[in-house]
């Protein structure tokens, strides 16, 4: 039977108007693209700083501080001790070719290190702090040519802007290296798995399109919702991921459909039937579980969330409106050019093979032993989770391979406060500036009697032109995301501040800064991600409700995807809260995981893991419906669709694994726990646990109260198949028996 439902009449009329629907995608994907270049995209204001921090950083903006970008000339010895003698004459050298230089304001006298081994000199750039990073090459080259006069010495330059000029490029090529080759490698696996060219090229060309699509509305988008730096990112990984997994269903239930003899058009009315209206749902599901990161009070979970948001709608839309057409359209010369080998081996996989018999063979004859150990093997990889430490990252976190970071190392050796730092902002009236003043100059000097603050340097005091916002910047010696640095933190706001302010009742201040920044935001995130897990669960349960109207299948799923997402937690903290794994992966660890990503990671796994749990058990109720036992459901339901999973899994876990070799530890945690999480669940997850379950429960499976019971639809017809929408309730008496 086919069901006329709305997915089919639109595949319907895509199918008989091909080029009304080719033309007409082309024409969105372009209209899209252009309307997000001539609106441009508003960057996000907020420097992700919540709580007292980022009061800290309004009381600073409001004194409209000169806040220049300033570049650190370190000299050390290459080895041994330092020549004094040549170190005071390399400074000279320096300080005198950058003070020649129109981009420099001010030079400082050299400072010498605390313990003798280097000479400092800090020199102040002219212009706005932002695109600094693009006019530090002339100090750069200043600092290289005195370099070269003193072959006994390292001269060598650190400082936000020449970090920025260094780390951008990097950073940037490694990021479009991976986008180079995800590409040609899901045009592989897919050729593998297709063993033809253009079938394999379809779902690259659907998801590169609704990429492209998606970006542009998140640039008209970000104008409601102000965007961040690694929007296009996530867009481009979450877009690749579920626009191939969208085709993939669709694109194998409609050769299947056709290799029954049916013709172009049934075929793909029975694919939009049931893989179609699968594509739907697990869209809906995926949408719903990224809109959980609405209820995170912060400017990048919702820009994330709205650009999730739109790429996944999107390769829905191509893929019910489109996809249809252009199936039609090609009929059998999907299946050319094909790879003659492959061809063959894909055309013996099609059945599942006999791996995936094999796989499931142990939940199909012992499903309770079968689900206790695989559901406890689950829970123990998810264990590590339980410690989880929550830090932001910042440049102290990328690898020393790097030349600059090598410098960066030394810099904050010899000399502690260039490193962290903490920000004490105060706003009074004008008339209590002096006293102000004075109660941050003796703040400052007690600072210095405590050894959780570094000493090489006294704490650098401004006050703003019009004496109303006072600032004062305590240096730390350890690392922003450190123990140390957090009882710094809690030093300074407990005790010390309040303290030398308590002179000043009308006084309002607050501690900031990127130590204080990341305490507060890992507050805030730990606060919302309650309430963002139990919003996406009940959502997610009614979503599955409404679809399959079978609470028991509803909340199996709910089950199934909280343990693999936790057991992708447990794996991420093993690897990258450690140290084990650095020389591997290529990452220097901060004993943390990056602050946003448990949040992030847990919606796009849930709505990712959705697309298969959908897929699946939709193959397994067709069926069911169809008088066939549940044992023998389950394994036609998970052979018939392995070929469609395994493919869809490898090329998400393929493309996740290359954004995993990116620089930055943010975008490598994010690709190995996608990597990881899928893995598990098209393995574990729907091999193992979701039969043995299912085998179990029996009919319970199908149990629909009485409110959620409708009649099947009339408006159906023969065709062999039971649509995904159709609810008939099992016919087998063998269910009692497989629930037993």
């Amino acid at each position: 039977m086919v069901e006329r439902g709305m997915t089919v009449r639109i595949a319907r009329w895509s199918a008989t108007h091909p080029w009304r629907a080719i033309c007409g995608w082309v024409l969105f994907v372009v209209v899209c693209v252009g309307v997000g270049a001539v609106a441009g995209t508003k960057s996000s204001d907020s420097a992700m700083s919540p709580g007292e921090s980022g009061r800290a950083v309004e009381i600073v903006d409001s004194g409209r501080f000169h806040d220049p970008a300033v570049e650190n000339v370190l000299i050390s010895a290459r080895s041994g001790a330092l020549d004094a003698s040549a170190a005071r004459r390399a400074a000279a050298d320096v300080a005198a070719r950058l003070k020649a230089l129109p981009g420099v304001a001010k030079v400082e006298s050299a400072m010498v290190a605390p313990n003798r081994s280097a000479l400092l000199v800090r020199a102040e750039m002219t212009g706005a702090r932002s695109d600094a990073g693009s006019r530090v090459r002339p100090l750069l080259e200043a600092t290289a040519a005195t370099a070269k006069s003193y072959p006994g010495l390292r001269v060598e330059e650190v400082g936000d802007a020449s970090m920025d000029e260094a780390l951008d490029g990097r950073i940037k090529g490694d990021f479009h290296q991976a986008e180079l080759i995800s590409i040609p490698v899901t045009l592989l696996i897919l050729l593998v798995a297709f063993g033809a060219v253009i079938a394999a090229g379809v779902p690259v060309l659907l998801a590169l399109s609704s990429v492209g699509a998606a970006i542009g509305l998140s640039a008209l988008a970000s104008h409601l919702v102000p965007t961040t730096d690694v929007l296009n990112s996530v867009v481009l990984l979450v877009g690749m991921a579920v626009g191939v997994d969208y085709s993939l269903f669709y694109l194998k239930r409609e050769r299947e459909e056709r290799a029954k003899g049916r013709g172009n058009i049934d075929a793909v009315e029975i694919a939009a039937a049931t893989s179609g209206h699968a594509v739907v749902v697990s869209g809906l599901a995926v949408a719903v579980a990224m809109s959980g990161m609405y209820l995170a009070d912060d400017a990048t979970f919702h820009s994330l969330a709205t650009g999730s948001i739109l790429v996944v709608t999107v390769a829905v839309l191509g893929s019910v409106t489109v996809l249809p057409a252009l199936l039609a359209k090609l009929g059998r010369r999907l299946d050319r050019p094909r790879v003659p080998l492959v061809w063959r081996l894909t055309a013996r996989k099609e059945g599942g093979g006999r791996f995936w018999p094999t796989v499931l063979r142990p939940a199909l004859r012992a499903p309770k032993p079968t689900l206790v150990v695989a559901v406890v093997g689950l829970l123990a990889l998810a264990a590590p989770a339980l410690g989880m430490t929550l830090r932001l990252t910042d440049d102290a976190d990328l690898p020393r391979s790097i030349p600059i970071m090598q410098s960066y190392d030394r810099l904050t050796g010899a000399f502690p406060s260039t490193g962290s730092s903490l920000r004490i902002a105060v706003r009074t009236p004008a008339k209590d500036a002096a006293q102000v003043r004075e109660a941050l100059t003796d703040l400052g000097r007690r600072t210095q009697a405590e050894p959780l603050f570094a000493h090489d340097q006294p704490p650098q005091r401004q006050t703003s032109a019009d004496r109303t916002v006072s600032v004062l910047d305590v240096g730390v010696p350890y690392p922003v995301g450190s123990d140390r640095a957090a009882k710094a933190l809690d030093e300074l706001r407990q005790r010390l501040v309040p303290s030398a302010l308590s002179g000043l009742p009308g006084a309002r201040y607050a501690v900031g800064g990127p130590i204080a920044t990341n305490a507060d935001f890992t507050a805030d995130v730990s606060g919302a991600m309650p309430w963002t897990i139990a919003f996406v669960l009940v959502l997610t349960f009614v979503v599955l409700l409404v679809t399959f109207r079978a609470p028991v299948i509803a909340l199996t799923a709910i089950v199934l995807n909280s343990l693999s997402a936790g057991a992708a937690y447990g794996l991420l903290t093993l690897v990258f809260q450690h140290h084990w794994a650095e020389g591997l992966l290529g990452f220097r660890s901060n004993g943390g995981i990056v602050t946003w990503l448990p949040l992030f990671l847990f919606v796009v796994l849930f709505g990712l893991s959705m697309d298969y749990h959908v897929f699946v058990v939709s193959r397994i109720r067709e069926a069911v419906r169809a008088g066939v036992p549940t044992r023998e459901a389950v394994a036609r339901g998970i052979t018939g669709s392995a070929s469609t999973v395994t493919s869809a899994a490898v090329v998400m876990v393929a493309v996740f694994s290359i954004f995993g070799t990116l620089t930055t530890l943010d975008l490598k945690q994010l690709g190995v726990g996608l990597a990881t999480a899928i893995l598990l669940d098209a393995t574990i997850i729907r091999a193992v646990v979701l039969p043995a379950a299912m085998i179990l429960l029996g009919r319970w499976n199908w149990w629909t109260p009485r409110p959620l019971r409708r009649e099947p639809d009339a408006t159906v017809e023969q065709s062999g198949t039971v649509p995904v929408g159709v609810d008939v309730a099992p016919r087998s008496d063998d269910d009692r028996v497989e629930s037993r």
